[in-house]
């Protein structure tokens, strides 16, 4: 018992707890307290927020414009799952449909496609500008590495959704991607086999990145963007370097 005891106090005491977990113990007052504060429901905003990163500037709205972009995917999504199938061949003849059937069906698709590009770019560059800011050091890193996660699913949504038209363009596609997967060393072949459903892209491959792209990623996503502006509201508001406060004084 008093080895793990002596294992937890060690793992406390490192940068990786104190990044996730800013605050010690709830064991007197002022510890309870800010327990209190720190918690999501029982203290959704923050006690203050300092001035300068309420300016408004050029890339204020970065994470803004990511996040609406991502709800418009989730409505465009909803809709467009109502004349999907993913069945083979009948997804191709969903997407023909809506290209020459369904009213508005080329809109809401080209509006889901372009919201998908556009959030891909608005996530790196989001990125950058937080990483220029240094948005990655304390007590940011906790947040900065929910950030990169963000980036990875934004990126694993957008690839499983290359597949669902199952025209030649996503089928050539997925099979390059899953074909460099199998090259990595030890899992590669396994987690190819898991992704596709089998040894080729067929039935279960698009049944599989089809349950993926619409309702686990998504709902991950969420999960995390739900932390991400929880912990940006916790940590002080927006990142700004160091010589913001020089050039203000100057």
């Amino acid at each position: 018992m008093g080895t793990v005891t002596n294992l937890l106090a060690r793992l406390q005491e490192t940068e990786v707890w104190k990044s996730i977990f800013r605050r010690g113990p709830a064991r007197t007052n002022r510890t309870r307290s800010l327990a209190i504060f720190g918690n999501l429901f029982l203290h959704l905003l923050p006690a203050k927020v300092r001035e300068k990163s309420l300016r408004v500037r050029a890339t204020y709205y970065l994470g803004s414009i990511t996040f609406l972009l991502f709800l418009i995917l989730v409505v465009t999504g909803v809709l467009l799952m109502f004349y999907y199938h993913p069945a083979v061949p009948q997804a191709y003849r969903d997407i023909k449909d809506l290209r020459f059937v369904v009213s508005s069906g080329v809109f809401l698709r080209n509006l889901h496609r372009l919201a998908a590009h556009l959030m891909v770019i608005a996530v790196f560059w989001h990125m950058f500008h937080v990483f220029y800011r240094g948005g990655y050091k304390p007590p940011h890193q906790f947040n900065w590495v929910v950030g990169v996660v963000l980036l990875l699913l934004t990126l694993f949504l957008s690839y499983t959704g290359y597949l669902l038209p199952w025209d030649q363009l996503a089928f050539w596609a997925i099979t390059v991607g899953t074909n460099i997967i199998s090259a990595m060393p030890v899992v590669g072949n396994r987690l190819r086999f898991l992704l596709l459903g089998g040894n080729i892209v067929g039935d279960n491959a698009l049944l599989r990145f089809y349950v993926l792209h619409c309702v686990v990623l998504p709902l991950i996503a969420v999960g995390f963007i739900a932390i991400h502006f929880w912990r940006v509201r916790k940590d002080g508001g927006l990142t700004f370097r160091d010589t913001d406060d020089t050039e203000k004084q100057d």
